[in-house]
């Protein structure tokens, strides 16, 4: 097994390598220049020149890239170009945020699709079954941003339970823990509806194997059947789409921190291209990447887990 941690986390780098690549070269490939946007429209040309200067832009597209590297092995993720603040610091505020939204998300997605998906395959074309299909498949129609809304009408304005908008304070607890709950649940329950119907389908699968017929003709209990030979053979499917869906959720998150005025990168990233402020943009992507890369070697890692034969 530590072998192949070893080769997923060694095969890790050149993909990270290879989008933060494609990173650098977006963002100077898009229309306007950086020195105008931070000086505006009616700057002079000496100012913009000596900003450019300043900024590096000057240089060749081969020498910046090299500076890129550099500054980011090292940590240094630049400078704002409205605030002048460095942007490690603004990432350092906003990344808490992001991330407990899409764990939580996650966790929440996983605890309710796969039970659900299990059991409406056990009952398959049940009263249970016919619900489960139908939930899953309206939540797989109603976008993020749009169930968000829903759910603030719902739980901030008629009931009143749970705070509309705003992330809470990271030191205060339960404050932070009530302005999270929609957000995460608007995240999740969109993550539910996906895993509830691949979990079904790959379970239905799996209890059409010899295998399981043999473990019923054992005389082993039905509950034994579908948790310790069925589920696990059917979890492989299961954590390919658990995967996919945190990485969606990563980007999902940028519209629903928006819709709840969260203060996490998703906010901050819109931010940045409304004020055409290219060194945070280009920070915030790679903190993006960053996710996703890790997203992918830990779903690695857990194929390798589930099925023994992966890791050979």
């Amino acid at each position: 097994m530590l072998r192949y941690i070893l080769q997923r986390l060694v095969l890790s780098i050149p993909v990270f390598l290879g989008v933060v690549t494609i990173v650098f070269l977006v963002v100077r490939v898009i229309p306007g220049d950086p020195a105008v946007a931070a000086l505006g429209d009616y700057a002079s040309k000496e100012a913009v020149e000596a900003l450019r200067q300043q900024m590096g832009l000057n240089e060749p597209l081969p020498l910046q890239y090299v500076h890129f590297l550099g500054n980011l092995v090292r940590g240094d993720l630049g400078k704002s170009m409205i605030t002048a603040s460095p942007i490690r610091h603004e990432i350092g505020h906003a990344l808490p945020y992001t991330l407990e939204l899409t764990l939580l998300a996650i966790i929440i997605g996983t605890i309710l699709g796969i039970p659900i998906g299990v059991y409406t395959a056990i009952r398959r074309n049940r009263m249970a079954d016919y619900i489960g299909r139908v939930l899953s498949l309206t939540g797989l129609s109603v976008p993020a941003f749009y169930l968000g809304i829903l759910l603030i009408l719902l739980l901030a304005i008629y009931i009143q339970w749970l705070p509309a908008v705003g992330g809470g304070g990271m030191d205060d607890l339960r404050e932070n823990v009530s302005h999270l709950i929609l957000p995460a649940l608007t995240l999740g329950l969109v993550m539910t509806a996906s895993v509830a119907r691949l979990a079904r389908s790959a379970m239905l699968n799996v209890l059409r194997q010899d295998y399981v017929r043999t473990a019923r003709a054992k005389g082993l209990k039905e509950r034994v059947v579908y948790l310790r030979h069925a589920l696990r053979s059917a979890l492989i499917p299961i954590v390919s789409v658990t995967g996919i869906w945190a990485v969606s959720l990563i980007g999902d998150s940028v519209t629903v921190e928006v819709v709840f005025a969260r203060p996490g990168l998703g906010k901050m990233m819109v931010g940045a291209i409304l004020q055409r402020d290219y060194t945070a943009l280009q920070s915030i992507m790679v903190v993006y990447t960053g996710f996703v890369v890790a997203i992918n070697l830990l779903i690695d890692l857990i194929y390798g887990w589930v099925d023994p034969r992966i890791r050979h």
